[in-house]
C-alpha cells in the first residue's frame, strides 16, 4: 500500500510540473505577441531572467488559481450565472495581475484588458493539459465513470441483490505464462488473488484446462459461450458442399458458426438472459453487445458491432485518454521492432507496413473500449457479462509468447483487471470475476523461414504441380486485424483471400497456426487414404517424411481413419491409446482431440500438424507467427481458468478439464450458484458438471 501511494503522489507531482511547464511556456508566447504584456523591465533582461519571470508567474497564477479561486466561487454563490459568468473573466484577469506583483522585480506588466485575455488563454491551456494527463491515469479515470454510472442508475429500474458474474478472457494468456507473469511481479492482481504476497488472502483457484485440437479463439470461444464447436476443425476450412472457405473472424462466417452452435447446443448461449458480450467473435445470446464480430456484417440500423465505439469516443476525455496512449504505444512498437532487427534476433517475423498502427488498435483503442463497456455493464447492474482482451495474443504472435514486448502488455492487462475489481466495489451488486483464457501459444520459428518454402508449396511438389520459386507469406489470421477492418468497415471478405477456387484440379491448401488443412475441391466428398495415393502417389509421403511435419489425420477405407508419421508409420485411430506413434511427443489428450476432429462432417481431406519438440515447446507456424496457436503442440493447448473460492471447484479432485463444451459447463453452474440467467435444455450430463 505504501507504495503504490508513493506512486500516486509521484504522478500527481508529475503531472502539476507539467502543467506549470506548459503554462510558463504559454506565458512566453503571449508576452512575444500581445504588445500590452511584458515580462521585462524598461532596461531589457537577459533571456534567462525573463524565463525565470515567466516560470515565477505562472506559478504564482497557477497556486493563486487553486487556492484563492475556490474561496471567490463560494462568495459568489449567490451572484445569478449570467453575472458569474461574466466576473470570470474579471477575477482570472485580476489574479494574473496579482501574480505577476508578487515578483520582487516586478518587471512583468499587463494591461487590464491584456490581463484578461492572457488569463483566459493560460487557464484554458492549463486546463486542457492537466485532464489529457489526469485521464490517462486510471484513479481519475475511474471517478469519470462513477459520475457517468451515477446517471445511468438513476435513470434505470432497480438492480436485483444477487451476485452477478464478470468473464474476463486474456486472448492467448497460456496457464504457464500466467504464472510466470506473477512469479515476476508483473501482474501483482492475480498474484494477490491467488494469495501470493504478504498479507495476501487468496480469494481465486487457478485452474489449467486442455483444448481441442483447434486451439485457437474461434473454437474455443464458441464453444464456451454457446456450449457448442462441432464441426469446427481449424481457424479456417474448406467447406465442400458449400464451396466456401470458413474463417472465424470473418463475420458472414462467425454469424453462421454461431447459427449452427445454437441448433446443434439447443440454447442461445451463456448470455441468453440479461447478459453482455464485448470485444468477442461471438455473441453468447447476449442482448446488449458491443464490438462482436458476427453481428459486424450487417447493414442496417440494428447492426451495433460499433456501438462500443461510439460511445467511448463520444467522451472527449476518452478521446484524449486513448489517443495519447495510441501514439505511445505506435512509438513503442517501433522502438521495439527496431531493436529486434537491429539486434538480428532470432526468430523474427516482419513487423512493417500496418502493424504498429493494428497493435496499437488492440492494446490501446480495443482494450479500453472493452474495458469501459464492462464497467459500464458492472455500474447498470448486468447480471453476466463476457469481454474478451486481445492484446496479448496480438503482440505475442509477432513477438513471441515470452518476448519482454509481451510481458509489458501483461503488466497493462493486470492493471485492466485491477480498475475492474476497483469498479466492482461500487456497483449497485456484487460481482464475481472470473479470468479465463481460450488458448495459450506455442513459440518457434516459422516453417517457411526454417524450410524455404510453404505448407502449400510443399503440397504441389507432393502433387507434382509447379513450385514458385520463391515462397509467399502466408497471411496472419489475427483476431486484431479483423477487428480493425470491422470498426473501419472495411468489409474481411474483400480482403484478398480466395473463397472460391479458380482451379478445381488444384488442392486447396489453409493455415491455422501450426496446423494446415489440405483439400481437392473437384472431390465432393472427404477423400480417403486410398483414393489420395491413387490421384497423388508421392503425397501423403512427402507430408509424412518431412522432417517440419508432426503427423498427418486421413480418412481410410479400411480402418475408418489413420495418423500418418514418418518412415511409414501408420496407425489406426482405435489403436492410438495403446501406441500413440506420431502422437508420442505431443500432449496428453492428444488422441482423443484426433479422433473428435476426425469426427466432423466438414474435416479436411488431409489434416497436417507441424513437428512439435516437447523439450522447449516449440512448433513451426504455417503462418508468419513466432507465438502461434490453432493446432496440437506446447502452451498453445494448455489456457487457464481462474475462479473466485466461492463458486464449486471446476472439475472433482484428479479430473481434468478438457475442451470448451466442457469449460461452458462450468460456467454454466457457476451462474446457477449465483442464481444468475438459466440456459435451458439442461441435460443430466450438465447438471453434473
Amino acid at each position: 500500500m505504501r507504495g503504490v501511494r508513493w506512486r500516486r503522489v509521484a504522478s500527481q507531482v508529475g503531472r502539476s510540473v507539467a502543467v506549470w511547464a506548459v503554462s510558463t511556456l504559454t506565458m512566453l508566447v503571449l508576452a512575444g505577441i500581445l504588445p500590452d504584456f511584458r515580462l521585462r523591465s524598461a532596461d531589457g533582461d537577459s533571456a534567462t531572467d525573463i524565463a525565470v519571470k515567466a516560470a515565477f508567474g505562472a506559478g504564482a497564477f497557477g497556486l493563486l488559481s487553486a487556492v484563492v479561486w475556490p474561496l471567490l466561487v463560494r462568495l459568489l454563490l449567490l451572484v445569478p450565472a449570467l453575472v458569474l459568468g461574466l466576473l470570470v473573466f474579471f477575477l482570472n484577469g485580476a489574479l494574473l495581475l496579482l501574480a505577476l506583483r508578487l515578483d520582487p522585480g516586478e518587471r512583468g506588466t499587463a494591461a487590464p484588458e491584456t490581463a484578461v485575455v492572457v488569463a483566459a488563454v493560460m487557464s484554458a491551456v492549463a486546463s486542457a493539459t492537466g485532464a489529457a494527463l489526469a485521464v490517462r491515469d486510471d484513479d481519475a479515470y475511474r471517478r469519470r465513470l462513477y459520475r457517468l454510472s451515477d446517471r445511468r442508475r438513476r435513470s434505470g429500474p432497480p438492480c436485483p441483490s444477487t451476485p452477478g458474474t464478470v468473464f474476463l478472457q486474456l486472448d492467448g494468456v497460456g496457464h504457464d505464462v500466467l504464472l510466470d507473469a506473477v512469479a515476476k511481479g508483473l501482474m501483482p492482481t492475480v498474484a494477490r488473488w491467488l494469495g501470493i504476497g504478504d498479507g495476501a488472502r487468496t480469494t481465486h483457484r487457478l485452474t489449467p484446462w486442455r483444448t481441442d485440437w483447434s486451439s485457437q479463439t474461434g473454437a474455443s470461444q464458441l464453444g464456451i459461450l454457446h456450449g457448442s464447436n462441432h464441426d469446427v476443425p481449424a481457424f479456417r476450412w474448406y467447406e465442400k458442399d458449400t464451396r466456401e472457405v470458413v474463417v472465424c473472424n470473418r463475420p458472414t462466417s462467425a454469424a453462421e458458426l454461431q447459427r449452427r452452435a445454437a441448433g446443434y447446443a439447443g440454447h442461445d448461449g451463456l448470455l441468453a438472459v440479461d447478459g453482455a458480450s464485448r470485444g468477442n467473435l461471438f455473441s453468447g445470446g447476449a442482448g446488449q453487445q458491443a464490438l462482436v464480430l458476427s453481428i459486424a456484417g450487417r447493414r442496417s440500423r440494428e447492426n451495433r458491432s460499433r456501438a462500443g465505439y461510439f460511445a467511448y469516443f463520444s467522451d472527449p476525455a476518452n478521446a484524449v485518454r486513448t489517443a495519447l496512449s495510441f501514439v505511445a504505444e505506435v512509438g513503442r512498437e517501433i522502438g521495439q521492432s527496431t531493436r529486434t532487427r537491429l539486434g538480428k534476433q532470432r526468430p523474427r517475423v516482419s513487423r512493417g507496413g500496418l502493424y504498429p498502427l493494428v497493435r496499437a488498435f488492440a492494446t490501446v483503442v480495443e482494450r479500453d473500449v472493452v474495458v469501459a463497456a464492462v464497467t459500464g455493464d458492472m455500474l447498470a447492474g448486468r447480471t453476466a457479462v463476457y469481454a474478451d482482451l486481445v492484446a496479448y495474443d496480438e503482440v505475442a504472435h509477432h513477438s513471441g509468447p515470452a518476448s519482454r514486448d509481451a510481458q509489458k502488455v501483461l503488466e497493462r492487462l493486470d492493471r485492466s483487471l485491477a480498475l475492474i475489481e476497483n469498479v466492482a466495489e461500487h456497483a449497485p451488486r456484487p460481482y464475481r470475476i472470473v479470468v479465463l483464457s481460450d488458448h495459450g501459444q506455442s513459440p518457434g520459428e516459422t516453417f517457411r523461414s526454417r524450410y524455404g518454402l510453404t505448407l502449400g508449396d510443399l503440397v504441389r511438389a507432393g502433387c507434382g504441380l509447379p513450385v514458385p520459386r520463391r515462397a509467399e507469406r502466408t497471411r496472419s489470421g489475427a483476431e486484431a486485424r479483423a477487428a480493425v477492418r470491422a470498426a473501419l468497415r472495411i468489409p474481411v471478405e474483400e480482403s484478398g483471400e480466395r473463397h472460391r477456387p479458380t482451379r478445381r484440379s488444384e488442392p486447396i491448401v489453409l493455415a491455422s497456426g501450426n496446423l494446415g488443412l489440405v483439400s481437392f475441391p473437384d472431390v465432393t466428398h472427404r477423400m480417403s487414404k486410398e483414393e489420395i495415393d491413387a490421384r497423388h502417389p508421392a503425397l501423403l509421403p512427402t507430408l509424412a517424411n518431412h522432417p517440419g511435419i508432426g503427423f498427418l489425420l486421413v480418412r481410410s477405407d479400411e480402418h475408418g481413419g489413420v495418423v500418418l508419421g514418418a518412415y511409414g508409420a501408420e496407425i489406426p485411430l482405435a489403436d492410438l491409446d495403446d501406441n500413440p506413434g506420431p502422437l508420442a511427443p505431443f500432449d496428453p489428450g492428444a488422441a482423443d482431440a484426433v479422433r473428435r476432429t476426425h469426427s466432423f462432417p466438414h474435416t479436411a481431406d488431409i489434416m497436417v500438424n507441424s513437428f512439435h519438440d516437447p523439450a522447449d515447446g516449440e512448433v513451426l507456424a504455417f503462418e508468419e507467427q513466432i507465438g502461434s496457436h490453432g493446432g496440437l503442440g506446447g502452451e498453445q493447448g494448455k489456457p487457464f481458468l481462474l475462479s473466485p473460492l466461492g463458486f464449486s471447484p471446476p472439475v472433482d479432485e484428479g479430473e481434468e478439464l478438457v475442451g470448451a463444451e466442457h469449460v461452458h459447463r462450468v460456467l454454466r453452474r457457476w451462474m446457477r450458484e449465483s442464481d444468475g440467467p438459466q440456459v435451458p435444455l439442461e441435460s443430466s450430463e450438465e447438471r453434473a458438471a
